[in-house]
């Protein structure tokens, strides 16, 4: 790659697109080391402080990542989920050529308390079954996931059942349709519990996702708290201008 130097665009962010442009074809692969901050002022003629804020721009975008006195390396690509349309993770990571699987931490009935209640419309009290898994993408750890659903309703669950799609079970052994759901995304920081169970470093930075799924009748089927590896989950949508 050549310089630019009368482009309309700075040289730091020219040299930004080339090593983003080798890291998504695939040229640069997950895990790969880069040239080092003067391997490249030597390949491009620039100061290091032009390299510097091409790499600082590529490691908060997600695409490299360092390790103190080592060097900066190709991060995994962070998996993706539309906001648009209601699929489960088994479906998601299905579409995206990954392998998902789920372990199972626990599976018992609970007092609802009242939030749970409200979102479930269901008496404060009454027993819900608490599902708490780990939720695995090609065997790395993305999401901790805590379901409450009404035995009243969600009937014939086991921990089988549970080590695969939740989503498959309602609709096609219960007959239930889901239509809709309403999401809450926030921004949060991992427990210690959740750090463990995620293989991630205390206090990192998460994505908290709650979730009410309803079927037909907007009956609530399902109330979800999920938490997010920040460094491994994005969530993405489509917006436009209002008229």
């Amino acid at each position: 790659m050549n310089i630019d130097k009368y482009s309309p665009f700075p040289i730091y962010y020219q040299i930004q697109e080339w090593v983003k442009q080798l890291i998504e074809s695939g040229e640069w692969k997950p895990g790969d080391k880069i040239p080092s901050e003067n391997e490249l002022c030597d390949k491009f003629e620039v100061s290091r402080m032009t390299i510097r804020q091409a790499i600082n721009n590529l490691v908060e975008q997600g695409y490299l990542y360092r390790k103190r006195g080592i060097g900066t390396f190709v991060q995994l690509p962070k998996v993706e989920q539309k906001l648009q349309g209601m699929t489960g993770f088994t479906e998601d990571m299905i579409s995206r050529g990954m392998n998902p699987s789920s372990q199972l931490l626990s599976f018992r009935l609970v007092p609802a308390t009242a939030k749970i209640a409200d979102r479930l419309r269901i008496q404060e009290g009454e027993s819900v079954y608490e599902v708490r898994r780990i939720r695995l993408a090609d065997d790395e750890p993305i999401a901790f996931e805590t379901t409450y659903l009404s035995p009243t309703l969600v009937k014939d669950i086991n921990e089988e059942i549970l080590q695969q799609s939740l989503y498959e079970h309602l609709e096609k052994k219960l007959g239930f349709k889901l239509v809709s759901a309403t999401q809450s995304i926030e921004a949060s920081i991992a427990t210690d519990s959740e750090a463990e169970h995620l293989h991630i470093p205390k206090k990192a930075p998460v994505l908290v996702m709650r979730q009410w799924s309803y079927s037909e009748g907007e009956m609530p089927l399902e109330y979800v708290k999920c938490i997010y590896r920040g460094d491994r989950y994005k969530f993405i949508t489509n917006i436009a201008r209002n008229k």
